[in-house]
């Protein structure tokens, strides 16, 4: 399984194309009940150093993004960093989504973990990493959109696999679709990769010599496809109703403060 974390990892023919980063997982497997229950709990501490690696991880993009302006390409200290930002954070997103049943370790390099990122470095467009916030607008949205719909209905997926014992393949699937996209989003922030994030339905089936993983390639059936477009409608539907909450409130605030100018004395 390809690791993620050497900052100019060995390429092969074809150098300087573009290159879609790849996560591998392992196919579902049996996961330890009291680990699924606490999962969340267990993982604070890991959420508590991402949420610092990212701040770290803003303020060395925001050089990296003056130094792939002027040169066509990012440094390789900052590619390392963020790519080992990167893979430390999808491996806490697979744990928390029940991907992987095995506790991520508090490591950069982690090559015995089960899940690895892979991520190239190629040329970097300058005209695209000008317009980089802007360019990634629509991917955010859908990423927005999968990560919403997922996180409304995953207490139905942490019961599932609290009384199977795993996750049912479907599931596994529909939620592996979703931590790609997110973490090959990540990837096109940070400039890591030119790609544009894609694929979010899987993609064509290989030969059977050439699967490397759970999620390389990455298939979903009937049953996975259609919890992804559910997590895209869930996804909307919650960004609708939020947004008529909080216009209401507006309104009903606005309402209130007419209402009570209108009614007090004049000074």
């Amino acid at each position: 399984m390809a690791t993620g974390w050497d900052p100019r990892p060995t390429t092969g023919p074809g150098d300087g194309a573009e290159w879609l980063p790849v996560l591998d997982i392992p196919p579902p497997a049996r996961q330890r009940r009291w680990t699924v229950l606490l999962r969340w709990l267990l993982l604070i501490p890991q959420f508590v150093v991402w949420w610092l690696l990212n701040i770290a991880a803003f303020f060395v993009m925001i050089v990296g993004w003056f130094a792939a302006l002027f040169t066509g390409r990012l440094p390789d200290g900052i590619f390392g960093f963020l790519s080992s930002v990167l893979a430390y954070g999808t491996r806490v997103n697979a744990s928390a989504a029940l991907l992987v049943d095995r506790y991520p370790p508090f490591s950069f390099s982690a090559p015995q973990y089960p899940v690895q990122i892979e991520v190239r470095p190629t040329p970097l467009n300058r005209l695209a990493v000008f317009f980089r916030l802007i360019l990634l607008i629509p991917a955010a949205i859908v990423a927005g959109l999968l990560e919403s719909g997922w996180y409304a209905i995953s207490w139905v997926f942490w019961l599932i696999t609290l009384v199977l014992g795993r996750l049912p393949a479907p599931l596994y699937a529909a939620t592996a679709a979703v931590a790609r996209f997110s973490m090959r989003l990540r990837a096109y922030t940070y400039m890591l990769t030119p790609a544009y994030p894609k694929r979010v339905f899987g993609d064509e089936p290989v030969p059977a010599d050439e699967v490397r993983s759970g999620t390389r390639p990455l298939l979903l059936d009937t049953a996975a496809k259609v919890l992804v477009v559910l997590f895209l409608v869930l996804g909307l539907a919650g960004h609708v109703v939020n947004a008529s909450v909080d216009h209401g409130s507006d309104h009903d605030e606005d309402d209130f403060m007419a209402h009570t100018v209108t009614s007090c004395p004049t000074l």
